[in-house]
């Protein structure tokens, strides 16, 4: 038997065993690797062959056969299964990959979605803002009066309740100053109602400060009866002239302060 005529015979038979390997390669191989956990059925169990790899053997037996017969298959099939193994496990991580800039492409639009919806509720209250703003320039000056019996400059629980509901509105606007000025009836000398005039209006800027309004939006006045408008004897008129009046102004400055 001639060289050639048994190369062609070797190279048959590898042909032939390669076709064999090939036809017992799962037609359908998944994806992934399915893994089977090992139990008393399966004492050894592995990992089975992805559809690359089985493509890889059957692919690499082929090529080997071809070029160095049975040998040649064995190895040929060795090397097309860890190529076709390393090809699927680069597909696997590409396709993760993928996914992960999914996700964050994902993440980044919701990011964005939360900024604008922040954005828009900024901007809704700073317009609530301007509108208050704009509501109390129109108004001028906001002002309110307590009242105080004879001789006394201790506040009414009624009178102690508006002026802490009013302090909670000057605390929402920025700038805004608290002028407090005590006044008196024009009973009693001078002197005697200017002091009095003080502690009334001292007795109001004591409860404007607990309710959280700083020194620094304060100013008091005390005014005794200057401002009295009453004719001698008029007691209900007197009664309108023990008070004191606080006023909210829109002003860079203020301080607190006691004017004569």
């Amino acid at each position: 038997m001639s060289t050639w005529t048994r190369r062609l015979r070797s190279s048959a038979a590898a042909i032939s065993i390669a076709a064999a390997v090939a036809a017992a390669l799962p037609v359908g191989a998944a994806e992934e690797p399915v893994v089977i956990k090992a139990s008393a059925e399966h004492p050894a169990a592995a990992k089975r062959a992805s559809r690359e790899e089985n493509i890889g053997v059957a692919t690499g037996v082929a090529v080997g056969a071809l070029a160095g017969g049975p040998i040649g298959a064995m190895v040929g099939g060795a090397a097309g299964a860890w190529l076709g193994d390393r090809y699927h496990k680069q597909k696997v991580a590409s396709a993760a990959l993928a996914q992960d800039l999914a996700d964050s492409e994902s993440q980044r639009g919701q990011l964005a979605q939360n900024i604008e919806t922040l954005n828009g509720s900024l901007q809704s209250e700073r317009g609530d803002h301007n509108r208050l703003a704009q509501a109390l320039a129109r108004s001028q000056d906001l002002t309110t009066e307590v009242s105080f019996r004879t001789a006394d400059a201790t506040l009414s629980e009624d009178g102690a309740a508006r002026l802490k509901k009013l302090a909670e509105f000057a605390q929402a606007v920025p700038g805004l100053k608290v002028r407090v000025c005590g006044h008196a009836d024009p009973r009693g000398s001078e002197a005697y109602n200017q002091a009095l005039s003080e502690r009334r209006a001292q007795a109001v800027a004591r409860v404007l400060s607990e309710a959280g309004i700083g020194a620094d939006k304060l100013i008091l006045e005390a005014r005794g009866a200057q401002d009295s408008v009453s004719e001698a004897g008029d007691l209900d008129g007197y009664a309108l002239e023990r008070r004191v009046t606080v006023t909210l102004e829109q002003s860079e400055e203020g301080t607190l302060a006691l004017v004569r």
